[in-house]
């Protein structure tokens, strides 16, 4: 591919490669400038997430953890892996923490004791109305300047893409 003459003359392309405080992003990031957004966007609300959850004692992707245990009760560790698209060693290490935190508490499953159930503790349950308060904030600080109908449509944008790269992990490399 031939490079034009004079590089900064190019025609901005409609995907914006430039990041923070419009500083120019390099030539190799317009191929992949969805990519590349989706990279910044997710550093950045795993950051800001990271921020917020620090204040209650949770590290991000462990409120979800707890979030799943409020809304149904004790589980199959099994199936928050499942649910939350984990993968077991991930999801022991998170559960580990937590146990160790006060939030949970592991048990056996009394009618298969291959099964280790995991529930919510009374100190992680006074903890849900912060979790609460921290994902309203974050969704404040996501949407900040959106219209509903331009949150609508992020949404719907946001949903394609994952179901795009579903369909792609689910492939064989």
């Amino acid at each position: 591919m031939s490079q034009p003459e004079n590089p900064d003359a190019r025609r901005p392309t409609t995907a914006d490669t430039t990041g923070p405080a419009n500083v120019r992003m390099p030539d190799s990031v317009e191929a992949g400038a969805m990519n590349h957004a989706i990279f910044r966007v997710a550093r950045l609300h795993r950051m800001l997430a990271g921020q917020l959850l620090r204040r209650v004692g949770l590290h991000p992707s462990q409120e979800l953890v707890m979030m799943q245990l409020w809304d149904r009760g004790p589980q199959r560790q099994t199936d928050l892996v499942r649910f939350l698209g984990s993968d077991a060693a991930t999801m022991t290490r998170t559960i580990r923490r937590l146990e160790n935190a006060g939030f949970v508490r592991r048990r056996p499953s009394t009618t298969d004791k291959r099964v280790t159930i995991v529930e919510p503790t009374a100190a992680s349950n006074a903890l849900r109305n912060e979790v609460e308060q921290v994902w309203m904030d974050l969704e404040t600080s996501v949407t900040e300047g959106m219209t509903p109908a331009q949150q609508a449509e992020a949404i719907e944008v946001l949903d394609l893409i994952e179901k795009s790269l579903a369909r792609a992990t689910s492939q064989d490399i």
